[in-house]
């Protein structure tokens, strides 16, 4: 009898440049993914929902909507990790971005084997702690002043208020909550959340981090829940 075959992982390509689009989508078609493709924003949100795909790589200026009110609609009924494509390397556009849910970026010109690296990379999540054992998805919750962490039903609180994090952000702030006395690097904190083999800019670490603040009502001054370590990178704040 012949082994049963893996399903395809699926993905959603959008861009409305068309031959990139389809480079695209033969690079991870040969990783054996089921690949659907997009060229402008309302067939993208059409698309995210019909095909279900589990990671979508996202252009950030398309016809229609553009790629960040793309991401904001799926992130209402799709949890998929987003790569966003972007031509332009102004700092506005990674941080608009990765607000409203992308977990990656990359700047055009780039390698399509780089991207299919990192696409790998964030399929491997959710990945243990740096910390063993535990596992932070086996952690008991954890408190810091007001802020509360259940890594096994993955919800932070803030008093009685659910903050509304994405994975990428959970898993950070999950990584430095279970090493609180941790002064974590930014390839530290990317080896336990992307993974070893993802390449690219450790200062993504920082936009997302910046966005736990905000949700927190942290501020860098303040640092309750998350402090720079000047020199280093980042550990858990006492939150008081």
């Amino acid at each position: 009898m012949d082994a049963p075959t893996s399903p395809l992982r699926r993905a959603l390509v959008v861009d409305d440049e068309q031959p990139l689009a389809r480079l695209i989508a033969g690079y991870l078609e040969r990783e054996g993914f089921e690949v659907a493709l997009a060229f402008d924003g309302p067939s993208a949100v059409a698309l995210a929902r019909e095909h279900d795909p589990e990671v979508i790589v996202l252009d950030l200026g398309l016809p229609g909507l553009d790629g960040v009110e793309v991401c904001r609609q799926v992130r209402t009924f799709s949890d998929a990790y987003v790569v966003m494509l972007t031509a332009r390397s102004e700092e506005v556009d990674t941080l608009i971005g990765l607000s409203v849910g992308a977990d990656d970026y990359m700047t055009k010109p780039f390698r399509p084997r780089e991207l299919v690296a990192r696409i790998n990379a964030l399929l491997r999540r959710p990945r243990r702690a740096v910390a063993e054992p535990p596992a932070v998805v086996d952690a008991p919750a954890m408190s810091f002043g007001e802020l509360r962490i259940d890594p096994v039903g993955r919800e932070v609180f803030l008093g009685d208020d659910l903050v509304p994090l994405t994975r990428t952000e959970f898993d950070l702030l999950a990584t430095l909550a279970a090493n609180p006395q941790r002064a974590f690097s930014r390839r530290a904190l990317i080896a336990a959340v992307w993974g070893d083999e993802w390449v690219g800019d450790e200062h993504l670490v920082d936009v997302h981090l910046l966005h736990v603040r905000r949700k927190l009502a942290d501020t860098t001054t303040e640092q309750r829940f998350i402090r720079t370590v000047r020199g280093v990178g980042y550990r858990m704040g006492a939150g008081g």
